[in-house]
């Protein structure tokens, strides 16, 4: 076990920070442990980022045409990486549950039931994809390489073991070879990444394939539609179909026969966003247990308040209405896009155009109202060392580049073109909203993840809260008529009949009595109400682009202006991020709910 030397103070009682055991340490040993751990987390990001570049260049290279780098090969990358981070994995877990006594402290801000349940959701969605690319590669198996049978196995039981081991350990600060489990975790930490990023790519290639399809297929109905004469249109309809044909049919000479065996090949194409979404949760636990290994965490006191859920008037009634009714906007407005993708009809992009700018206008001016709210907020911020909250702010300001990319290469692209017509007017307008919106909720984000959590608990379990007299409810029945009405207005009569009843539950006069101890208080529950609301929106802007809702690649605008080649590498290297931003944002909106 290597010695760890962290810095010694007295620890608050509501947080949950580092400490350092200074008594009876030398100065100069202790120096010296502190330039061995910095050290070993330099030694392990330098290596872990050779890694990661080597892995994201093969990966991106074989996503591209016309390079010497097939499938097969970054495949055959991913299932070694895979292997060997289960085969770490199962060592930290063996040693774990055999020594846990060496598991003296744990994180309590790492890992919470959200992130870790959200880690379980989209890990189910990425073994039904294991399922489907199996269902597709089996019937396939005399022409294709067995790598493509081999890496959905491998996959599925990657995630089954990081799941657990995730589930069991995020929150553990290991003590024992701290240098030897810091490679570890960077080694499960690049494997998630360049996950990532090959399916990323792959969908993209999805994605740009169907663009390509659906432009060649217009391009054919325009040509058959010009002709003068049937016979014209039969002989060319004949001639031009067959090269049409070869394009949309795949490269290789294993085709799909069976109507099973297309279900197979479209269904995991629409788990790529769930497989996304996973690889970045994981990556996420990762790199908050990679921070914490050798950490000497006090965590005796439990300052986290519970995640009580109470449907009722009172708390946010109006926020879950409304919420749930442009989420089912967003539902109908998507199916209405996938049904008439092939379609020409501008009507369906001026649709979801309007209904991006409305919902992202209204969600703007509730994350200002939020920020405004938290000006005039008495708590105290947090300040203290905490990794997930460093991480977390990192992610929302990082994920939020790609989206204010977007948008301001197509505002360029419209007011450089001076294009004034309506589809240029909604696209120039949604990519403004887009920028005010991100702004704002970023904004309104970041001050509520600084902020102090309200204590009920303790303000209504005080023994003399402020502001309170208590008097013998035997000696004011016994005053005359008259004389009670001379006490003060917040007076209770609770002190006897308290002793009798539940100390756990707070009378009717106390919460009446002090307005900041209401369960219910005004800016608490305007905040619980904003805060559902965006939460429900981003969990709409979250699924809008990520099932193929993309007027980017839509409308002609910045394709014309740009190129196709060069719009779609913009589109394709930042809309990702913005997805990732989507999904982040209900994580942090939902962690300032539970403090709220």
């Amino acid at each position: 076990m290597e010695p760890e030397a962290d810095v010694a103070q007295h620890v608050p009682r509501t947080e949950s920070v580092c400490v350092e055991k200074q008594a009876g340490a030398h100065p100069t040993r202790a120096s010296l442990s502190i330039m061995q751990k910095k050290g070993g987390r330099l030694l392990s990001v330098l290596v872990a980022v050779n890694m990661l570049l080597i892995g994201c260049a093969l990966v991106s290279s074989g996503g591209l045409p016309h390079v010497e780098i097939r499938e097969n090969e970054v495949l055959f990358l991913l299932t070694v990486l895979m292997a060997l981070a289960v085969i770490c994995m199962l060592i930290l877990l063996y040693y774990t549950f055999k020594n846990p006594e060496d598991i003296l402290y744990k994180d309590s801000h790492a890992g919470p039931i959200w992130l870790r349940g959200g880690l379980v959701f989209f890990g189910v969605f990425i073994l039904l994809q294991d399922v489907f690319k199996i269902g597709y590669s089996l019937p396939l198996h005399l022409c294709e390489s067995p790598i493509k049978i081999i890496y959905p196995v491998m996959q599925a039981i990657f995630v089954i073991v990081q799941t657990y081991f995730l589930w069991v350990s995020c929150k553990k600060c290991i003590q024992f070879h701290t240098n030897l489990v810091r490679y570890s975790l960077m080694l499960v930490f690049v494997t998630n990444l360049v996950v990532w990023m090959a399916a990323v790519t792959d969908e993209s290639n999805h994605h740009s394939e169907e663009e390509e399809e659906h432009r060649l297929h217009q391009a054919f109905l325009h040509k058959v539609q010009n002709q003068s004469t049937e016979d014209n249109h039969t002989s060319d309809h004949h001639r031009s179909a067959l090269p049409l044909r070869a394009v949309l049919l795949h490269s290789t000479l294993c085709h799909c026969n069976s109507s099973l065996c297309h279900v197979f090949e479209n269904g995991y194409y629409y788990m790529y966003p769930f497989n996304i979404e996973y690889s970045l949760f994981a990556s996420t636990l990762t790199y908050i247990m990679w921070r914490n290994v050798g950490r000497l965490v006090d965590d005796n006191i439990q300052h986290k308040r519970p995640f009580r859920l109470c449907f009722c008037m009172p708390t946010y009634f109006v926020g879950l209405i409304f919420g749930m009714a442009v989420l089912l906007l967003g539902l109908v407005t998507l199916i209405f896009f996938k049904v008439n993708k092939d379609s020409d009809d501008p009507k369906i992009l001026i649709l979801l155009y309007i209904f991006s700018i409305c919902s992202l206008g209204v969600m703007s001016l509730m994350s200002l109202v939020g920020s405004i709210i938290f000006r005039f907020d008495k708590r105290d911020m947090v300040n203290h060392k905490n990794p997930s909250r460093t991480l977390d702010v990192t992610l929302l300001l990082g994920a939020a580049l790609g989206q204010y990319c977007i948008s301001y290469y197509s505002i360029l692209a419209i007011i450089a073109g001076s294009a004034k017509h309506l589809m240029a007017v909604l696209n120039l307008v949604h990519s403004l909203t887009v920028i005010f919106q991100h702004t704002f909720q970023n904004v309104f984000i970041i001050e509520g993840l600084h902020r102090q959590p309200y204590d009920d608990f303790e303000l209504q379990h005080d023994e003399n809260p402020p502001g309170f007299f208590y008097a013998n409810s035997h000696i004011i029945s016994r005053l005359p008529e008259g004389d009670s009405s001379s006490l003060p207005e917040n007076t209770t009569q609770g002190k006897e009949s308290s002793e009798t009843s539940d100390p756990k539950t707070p009378t009717n006069e106390m919460c009446s009595s002090v307005p900041y101890k209401n369960r219910y208080h005004w800016q608490r529950r305007v905040l619980r109400e904003i805060l559902l609301f965006l939460l429900l929106c981003n969990i709409i802007f979250w699924v809008l682009p990520a099932f193929g809702a993309r007027p980017q690649l839509k409308n002609n605008l910045e394709e014309t202006f740009y190129g196709r080649y060069m719009w779609d590498i913009i589109v394709n290297v930042c809309l990702p991020f913005g997805i990732f931003y989507r999904l982040h944002s209900v994580a942090s909106l939902l962690e300032v709910y539970i403090n709220t």
